[in-house]
């Protein structure tokens, strides 16, 4: 299959319950279906990755793949609440903080989410209605 043409694709830990839990909470929110999914651990995130540059650099954080382009740490969940509008939209207000501060909130939070929330042995598996959106 050919992912380069796939936009708003969200690389996800696929073994964190905090990261599980906001996938789970698109597909509530996300009624239009605008983002797919791929766990950061899958070939397929590993080919998106490469595409964009990003081959050798993994980063541990989200990442939103929007075509050609890669967004990681608060930049990504920042896009993401945008694109899923309503009162997610609230959140926006952070972008006026500078980068630099987001991303040491957004790191405070991404460092101890196994501690705070856990970890599944594998990734989730996504329900058989939910399946589609997973690439």
């Amino acid at each position: 299959m050919d992912y380069s043409q796939q936009v708003n694709v969200i690389l996800f830990d696929g073994v964190c319950n905090l990261c599980n839990g906001v996938v789970k909470l698109m597909f509530k929110y996300d009624k239009k279906a605008v983002f797919s999914f791929a766990a950061l651990e899958s070939e397929v995130a590993k080919r998106l990755l490469n595409e964009v540059g990003m081959k050798n650099n993994v980063p541990d954080s989200v990442v939103v793949i929007n075509g050609s382009n890669a967004l990681v740490k608060s930049d990504a969940a920042l896009y993401i609440v945008k694109r899923l509008g309503g009162f997610f939209q609230l959140l926006v207000v952070f972008k006026i903080l500078p980068r630099q501060l987001r991303d040491k909130l957004y790191d405070a939070v991404a460092k101890r989410r196994y501690r705070w929330f856990g970890k599944q042995e594998s990734c989730m598996m996504p329900t058989p209605e939910h399946r589609k959106r997973f690439l």
